[in-house]
């Protein structure tokens, strides 16, 4: 009985432990699960807390960069993000696509002048973190036009190679805005490379360069081309701000002084000063140019006009294999080349060239002189100067010194008068040690020994020594191509470039600028006033008539002055 109930009491000890552990697991089991819902609201209110504050911080950014936007462009917002594509053109103007043409017309941009944008690299600095815009990369342009496609935008060369200045990444994203630029007062400009200052009015040739422009920022680098050069030049600084508009305004230019060293400008276009009378030593590479400059004074120029003095031109080369070939020409062409000149000498070793001007008026100015290393490389001692005729011309040949005597006949070898007593004797002589080149038109008498190194071209008839040959051929007669397409010889070249050839330079008699000339002008009426396709187009510009106010096109104000006012 008593082993009944201690069973039974046991029994009931366990089971009673047993509800107690179940009771005290569930009660645990609730206090996690309430901790862990507590801990899952927490983290869940944090989540929308720290969401909340996102917001209003990405909203404070948008309200502080609207406000930023709204102040770059004096009340109107525009900012968006394109891919950038690029196109061949000159100038600062972008192309933008339609869309944005509607938005900017509905904020009023159009009725506040021209407009301009902030233009800045975008460029994503983690993957997958949202993209940042790049502070280090950023120029300003003008619109040329809104035929983009959506969601592009595309660059000239001029803005993309200032914006991507180091690499191009797979897809170039930009951030363009809309901003109020002022007008500029005055810019610094140094070129990246020696040579910009030696182009002949080089100022003007910048001038020309920026009108396709609308903006200017510090640290771009603007690009100026000059005939088949190019230059460099970096912006360093502008005022009144440091982006600034360059569209109907005057603005002051200071050029710096370029940090490049003459000796390191081989492959550049450099002039190096030559004074008249001293003399300079070099050397010339093979294919390559060495280039100098020098003035003619107005007070030569009189001299050399009338015949009295000769400017001549004198290279000694050494005799080590090397040979040279000199070019010479008057500025406004600035580096003489193979067939873009006005004198030039082939023959090899030493040579003189006697400048002769065509016009006796364009005497006095800046001459360039291009010593071209035509074969090996050559030292040379090049040299100007100013001689006297000592009243004979170059070229003139001196008068006998007597009068033909009466009893004389002619050798029938060497075409001279001989005297009759001793005729038969001088012929005899004559016909065994000299021969008359039987070239039609030479006649030249040379010694036996010598007539086999004497030879005529059997295309232009000149005569030279056989050694001579090669280089005259080369020289005159290897066809060249211009830069235009057209295959000449030597002399048809530079014929074709000094007068019709469209990318020849000249200097454009209504704008004063250096210029392509371009074609034939269309109107017949221009090609009888022996204008230029460039000076056709420049002329057709108006300007109003000093003496009565009309609107005039400037290639016809001399005959609205006759016509309408007679004057002469």
């Amino acid at each position: 009985m008593d082993f009944e109930l201690r069973q039974a009491r046991e029994k009931l000890e366990r089971e009673q432990r047993e509800r107690m552990q179940r009771a005290k697991a569930k009660a645990e089991r609730e206090r996690r699960g309430k901790a862990e819902a507590a801990r899952r609201q927490e983290a869940l209110e944090a989540s929308h807390r720290e969401r909340r504050l996102d917001a209003a911080r990405a909203q404070e950014e948008a309200d502080q960069k609207m406000e930023e936007v709204m102040q770059l462009g004096k009340g109107v917002s525009f900012s968006h993000m394109f891919e950038a594509l690029r196109y061949d053109g000159p100038g600062d103007k972008i192309k933008l696509p339609p869309s944005s043409f509607k938005e900017l017309s509905d904020e009023g941009a159009l009725d506040k002048g021209p407009m301009y944008f902030r233009l800045s690299k975008v460029r994503d600095t983690v993957p997958g973190a949202t993209m940042e815009q790049d502070t280090e990369e950023a120029t300003c342009s003008g619109v040329l036009e809104f035929t983009a496609r959506e969601g592009s935008a595309e660059l000239p060369l001029h803005v993309w190679n200032n914006l991507f200045r180091s690499d191009t990444p797979d897809v170039p994203l930009i951030e363009v805005k809309y901003v109020s630029l002022p007008k500029g007062t005055y810019a610094k400009l140094k070129p990246e490379g020696a040579g910009f200052s030696d182009l002949p009015n080089h100022r003007a040739v910048l001038e020309t360069a920026l009108r396709n422009h609308a903006t200017l920022s510090e640290n771009d680098i603007v690009v100026v081309n000059y005939g088949l050069l190019q230059y460099k030049l970096k912006v360093l600084e502008l005022k009144p701000a440091s982006s600034v508009s360059v569209l109907e305004t005057d603005v002051e230019v200071d050029i710096e002084g370029s940090d490049s060293v003459l000796d390191n400008e081989e492959n550049q276009h450099v002039l190096a000063p030559l004074a008249i009378g001293k003399v300079e030593s070099s050397v010339v590479e093979e294919g390559k140019f060495r280039y100098y400059k020098f003035s003619v004074e107005e007070s030569v120029s009189e001299k050399v006009a009338s015949g009295r003095v000769n400017i001549e031109v004198k290279i000694d080369t050494d005799a080590s294999g090397g040979d040279t070939d000199i070019y010479v020409s008057r500025h406004p062409l600035v580096f003489p080349t193979q067939h873009r000149h006005e004198w030039s000498s082939h023959e090899m070793g030493s040579k003189v060239l006697i400048l002769k001007p065509r016009d006796s008026n364009l005497v006095s100015g800046v001459y360039s002189i291009g010593v071209y290393g035509f074969k090996g490389t050559s030292k040379y001692q090049l040299s100007v100067a100013i001689k006297d005729v000592n009243g004979q011309r170059i070229g003139e040949h001196a008068s006998a010194s007597g009068s033909v005597d009466a009893d004389s006949v002619l050798c029938s070898n060497c075409k001279r008068h001989i005297a009759s007593r001793s005729a038969h004797l001088h012929e005899a002589y004559c016909m065994r040690h000299n021969v008359a080149c039987p070239h039609d038109g030479c006649g030249v008498v040379l010694r036996k020994e010598e007539a086999a190194d004497h030879v005529h071209c059997n295309k232009c008839g000149r005569a030279f020594q056989q050694r001579e040959m090669e280089k005259h051929m080369k020289v005159f007669h290897e066809p060249l191509q211009c830069p235009c397409g057209v295959v000449l010889e030597k002399e048809d070249m530079v014929q074709h470039q000094s007068s019709t050839c469209p990318l020849r330079l000249i200097v454009c008699r209504f704008c004063g600028d250096t210029v392509h000339a371009g074609g034939e002008p269309v109107d017949a009426r221009d090609r009888l006033r022996n204008m230029c396709e460039h000076e056709s187009i420049c002329g057709s510009r108006t300007a109003p008539c000093d003496s009565c106010g009309r609107s005039v096109m400037l290639k016809e104000m001399d005959i609205h002055l006759i016509a309408v006012h007679q004057k002469s």
